[in-house]
């Protein structure tokens, strides 16, 4: 079992599940072509419950049941999730026996990611008895029927009666981490460390704009306002600004949130704007895309951006910042 990119005649693209023989799992295809197109959910999101769900059928199938049965017993799917590492939940199948986990070794999955996966199943399952792939019994194998004294009070509806949710039966708690925001300090070190103004920019508009990797790889240049007044461009909101819009990009670059929002820009992130104008001006054949950020620095032009290969350029800058 193994997730894999489907692209449709019309450009639109999600994830699917393949078996072991190469063939199409016709109910993960069905739940996530809905997610997919029904939902309007991203590609991202496809290929995360694609992921989730391929795990679970690789474990069903590597334990000898039919995934209806698995759903049954996803007690040890969480077990075999915290414990079962990369050579043993990958998609090759290793011959021979192997332990998995011995006295004092930690789980090789924490629980924010255990449940995602079961997240993912849930869903899979849910839509597979909706519509009629599976019987109506394992629905009541992954909820319950819960009331909401275990809501917080803001959580819980106006009126004093009680009220029924269905509540996931199995879910791992998560303990609370802080988030390491880097200090000004190590943003200025990794703005140092850049070797173009293309990539200065991005890590401003990460650092000072909180915006997201797909966000900024999905930025139009027609999305960015620099103008102490925008009326004469159609736009009501004042001074320096961008917009993030949620759109279909053939980069894969994708916005998370589907209403559209304004982040203001200050006069640091409007110098590096006007740093990597210059910059981009220098490469003709960059004119012809509307894309904020393009590859600028290789013999053939690449054209947009695209987050994946965004990352890895910060990785680089992040180890040149630590020297």
């Amino acid at each position: 079992m193994r997730a894999f990119l489907v692209k449709l005649p019309s450009g639109a693209r999600y994830w699917t599940v393949l078996d072991e023989d190469l063939a199409v799992v016709a109910e993960a295809d069905a739940f996530l072509q809905h997610v997919r197109f029904g939902r309007d959910c991203s590609e991202l999101t496809t290929r995360s419950y694609a992921g989730g769900i391929a795990l679970f059928l690789r474990w069903c199938a590597r334990s000898g049941r039919h995934w209806h049965d698995g759903v049954a017993a996803l007690g040890l799917f969480i077990t075999w999730l915290r414990h079962a590492g990369p050579q043993a939940s990958g998609v090759d199948r290793l011959v021979g026996g192997q332990v998995l986990a011995g006295p004092g070794a930690g789980p090789v999955r924490e629980a924010r990611r255990i449940n995602g996966v079961l997240t993912a199943v849930r869903g899979f399952v849910a839509h597979a008895v909706t519509s009629g792939q599976a019987p109506s019994e394992l629905m009541g194998l992954i909820y319950e029927l819960a009331d909401e004294s275990d809501l917080p009070v803001q959580a819980r509806g106006e009126e004093h009666r009680i009220a029924w949710r269905m509540r996931a039966r199995h879910r791992l708690h998560e303990p609370e981490t802080l988030v390491d925001r880097a200090s000004d300090a190590e943003i200025v070190a990794l703005v140092r460390a850049c070797r173009s103004a293309r990539d200065r920019l991005i890590v401003l508009l990460m650092a000072r704009g909180g915006l997201r990797r797909g966000e900024l790889c999905g930025l139009r240049r027609s999305d960015v306002h620099l103008l102490a007044d925008s009326r004469v461009l159609g736009c009501v909101f004042p001074r320096a600004h961008l917009h993030v819009v949620r759109r279909d990009n053939p980069n894969g670059a994708w916005a998370k949130s589907r209403r559209q929002r304004v982040v203001p820009l200050d006069f640091v992130v409007v110098q590096g704007f006007d740093g990597y104008e210059f910059e981009r001006l220098g490469v003709p054949r960059a004119g012809e895309s509307d894309f904020l950020l393009v590859n600028l620095f290789r013999e053939t032009y690449r054209g947009a951006d695209a987050p994946g290969r965004d990352q890895r350029g910060h990785h680089r800058v992040l180890a040149a910042g630590r020297d």
